[in-house]
């Protein structure tokens, strides 16, 4: 179980960026996740939710490691989920990489 709460914040990150051009003309929304609620990207790419209980909660954090603040995830042309850490707001909060850019 390496590894998943990162794998859950990216497939959360996934399912945002589903909605991106939608958001891309509004200003910039929270995400919404769930407490108890696991969030998987797979081998192949899909999204998964899952209820989770508090029984193996610390197997779960064994090897787990915090997101940093201010990662940025985003789908790549080729479909890829990816993560950025660094600036990606500019002086005046408007998003680097938004359509007027």
């Amino acid at each position: 179980m390496t590894g998943f709460p990162m794998k859950v914040l990216m497939a959360a990150a996934l399912l945002g960026a589903l909605a991106a051009p939608a958001i891309a003309q509004t200003a910039a929304t929270p995400w919404e996740l769930k407490p108890d609620t696991g969030y998987a990207y797979d081998r192949d790419g899909k999204t998964f939710s899952y209820k989770m209980g508090t029984s193996n909660a610390g197997d779960l954090l064994k090897g787990a490691k915090k997101v940093p603040r201010g990662t940025l995830f985003f789908i790549g042309q080729n479909g890829q989920l990816y993560m950025r850490t660094g600036p990606y707001l500019e002086g005046d909060g408007r998003f680097k990489f938004g359509p007027d850019q």
